[in-house]
């Protein structure tokens, strides 16, 4: 069954609000089984839409999709927010434990994005440290908010949880092809406990300036396709996610199978992204045959004490690299959305004792990476003192680091607690590595192509 938005009442001239003719539309596709809504040609604005088994969302050539801007629009709804399962803001367009869902087409989803990022700069500006406005009060309330809960840097600790432009939580067997996304509130794309998704040959734009809008975030997810899509955004480009912290732990819920092939990635704190929540373990992450420009890092793991789980047995390889800051990336000191008073813990030089919320980092194959006119540094690769990296195989690399606008080795990552260096190669701490026909150019005279700060095996 393929219905047109426009039999529901739905008006096309990108102002008027169809939130009523999307509800219409969706709930007689749900009493008949499923089928397809389609947009053409037109623009059309909506609040929140939510998706249920067997429905087809069908956006033509030449038409937009939009979403208002008006944060009360979008009521709490459970979700997970930064890693912790919690109430948050209803994300844009969402679906629950539901399957067989597609979003398709030419046409182009706009989250309407700015007005959000400007709050969170404005709260950022102002020093917002705790709820204050209503949505922000009821949210708390609804979380029995405590400042004690894991954050990446979003704005938990003002509970001003954004919401993802596309969410489904739970589900199985969707399909998202052909379509460009931009202007997220916050993250994009956000597949959370859900199975068997592929995402083909879409765009995803996010201003560089756009704080937290990643492009793709893979959560707690198995059996995940990404390929032939270009991304470029404000903060991470693709991330691997599994929870954070201790509910993370507890619930155990891994990321797995997941292949990412053939993509593209621009601008972005890093182009293909492991952690920074790792609490349920990542596994059998396949990268092939990307690209990467002005991305600041290019393959990046990021983690530290406290946020527990395995990351194990990824491979990446034919990767392609340009103007990146660093094009390696294994950071265990990781250090956005930790709190001050924490520091001294989390980012200690020293051994500290071994728990469940202690990360672990073994078996990993870079191959054939080529990397032109790196910025930063040649690779930053940084264990724990009790929790080395382990088995770290790179072979048929080559890092370029001429011709390039050089900038400090401290940017090459996002860190705490670690002596700074001026040293531009490879930088390796507490992590046991090989490498076979590893290229490092462009260094200064008599640099190590990699330098090692701690004894490995």
């Amino acid at each position: 069954m393929i219905v047109d938005i426009e039999e529901f009442g739905g008006l096309g001239d990108g102002c008027t609000d169809n939130s009523k003719a999307f509800t219409d539309a969706i709930a007689v596709l749900r009493e008949r089984g499923g089928g397809t809504l389609r947009m053409m040609d037109h623009a059309y604005l909506t609040g929140p839409v939510e998706l249920f088994s067997n429905i087809s969302l069908e956006i033509g050539k030449n038409t937009t999709l939009s979403f208002v801007p008006y944060m009360n629009r979008y009521s709490p709804v459970l979700t997970r927010w930064e890693g912790v399962v919690c109430y948050g803001m209803h994300p844009l367009i969402f679906a629950r434990e539901s399957k067989n869902i597609e979003l398709k087409g030419e046409g182009t989803i706009d989250g309407n994005g700015q007005q959000w990022w400007e709050a969170m700069r404005r709260k950022k500006r102002e020093g917002q440290n705790k709820p204050i406005e209503p949505f922000e009060m009821e949210l708390a309330e609804l979380n029995k908010y405590s400042g004690g809960q894991p954050s990446g840097g979003g704005g938990r600790e003002m509970q001003f949880l954004r919401p993802p432009l596309v969410q489904f939580f739970g589900c199985s067997d969707v399909t998202i092809e052909g379509l460009k996304f931009q202007n997220s509130p916050f993250w994009t794309i956000h597949p959370v406990f859900s199975n068997h998704i592929s995402i083909r040959n879409i765009s995803i734009q996010n201003p560089s300036d756009a704080p937290n809008t990643d492009g793709i975030d893979i959560d707690s997810c198995k059996d995940i396709l990404v390929s032939g899509s270009t991304i470029d955004v404000g903060d991470d480009c693709l991330a691997v996610k599994a929870g954070s912290g201790e509910q993370g732990i507890k619930e155990g819920k891994s990321s797995e199978r997941i292949v990412i092939r053939d993509c593209r990635f621009k601008q972005g704190h890093g182009g293909v992204v492991i952690g920074s929540e790792t609490a349920g373990g990542i596994y059998d992450v396949v990268v092939s045959e990307c690209s990467f420009e002005r991305t600041d890092r290019g393959v990046r793991i990021k983690t530290r004490r406290g946020r527990g789980g395995t990351v194990s047995r990824l491979r990446f390889s034919d990767l392609n690299m340009k103007q990146v800051l660093c094009p390696v990336a294994i950071n265990m000191y990781y250090r956005c959305g930790a709190r001050p008073e924490e520091f001294s813990e989390l980012f200690s030089l020293e051994c500290r004792p071994v728990s469940a919320s202690t990360p672990h980092i073994y078996d990993i194959e870079i191959s054939n990476l080529e990397a032109q006119e790196c910025r930063a540094s040649a690779g930053f690769i940084i264990g724990l003192p009790e929790s080395p990296i382990e088995k770290l195989h790179m072979h048929g690399c080559r890092i370029d680091l001429s011709k390039s606008e050089i900038v400090a080795p401290s940017e090459s990552e996002m860190f705490e607690g670690l002596p700074e260096t001026q040293a531009r190669g490879i930088r390796i701490r507490h992590a046991s590595c090989e490498f076979d026909g590893l290229e490092v150019l462009g260094l200064p005279n008599g640099e190590p192509p990699i330098f090692y700060e701690s004894p490995v095996d």
